[in-house]
């Protein structure tokens, strides 16, 4: 594991988690929408994660003690990515509000199937995550100046 390494983890996890509060904050802004550019109501988000890995090989670091035989030796760890945004597939709710611009023939108008509550949820869970990488981040950045510190560089 390289000098950096801690750190890098830490920011990618902060990156992925702030992606993570974007959506969910337009999630929670469009809860009521009932028009899109695409036509319909708004779709719900959801961000999946993905693991950020590097090729051992192709690192500069030779203090790796020992090698194993496990098949993701090849592999090192290096944070947290976004794989991608997907929409939800659920199907809008319908209202009965015949005066709504938006209404179809027989009245009702499609509204997002989006729960404000389980959103805020969602929303107070990505920021503590992202909480939890900065104390991560502060906590290796305290362990290399004290390490400085003892070393008086």
């Amino acid at each position: 594991m390289g000098f950096f390494d801690g750190y890098n983890v830490s920011t990618s996890g902060m990156s992925a988690q702030r992606t993570r509060i974007n959506v969910v904050s337009a999630n929670i802004a469009n809860a009521k929408t009932t028009h899109t550019q695409e036509g319909g109501p708004y779709q719900k988000q959801q961000v999946v994660f993905e693991d950020v890995l590097l090729n051992k090989s192709k690192t500069n670091n030779s203090n790796s003690i020992e090698s194993n035989n496990d098949k993701n030796s090849a592999m090192e760890l290096r944070g947290v990515g976004v794989k991608s945004v997907v929409s939800s597939d659920v199907k809008p709710i319908l209202r009965f509000e015949p005066t709504h611009p938006d209404a179809n023939e027989e009245g009702y108008v499609e509204y997002p199937d989006i729960n404000p509550v389980v959103e805020m949820v969602d929303l107070i869970e990505a920021m503590r995550s992202y909480e939890a990488n900065v104390a991560s981040f502060n906590t290796h950045k305290n362990i290399d100046s004290k390490t400085l510190d003892i070393l008086k560089v």
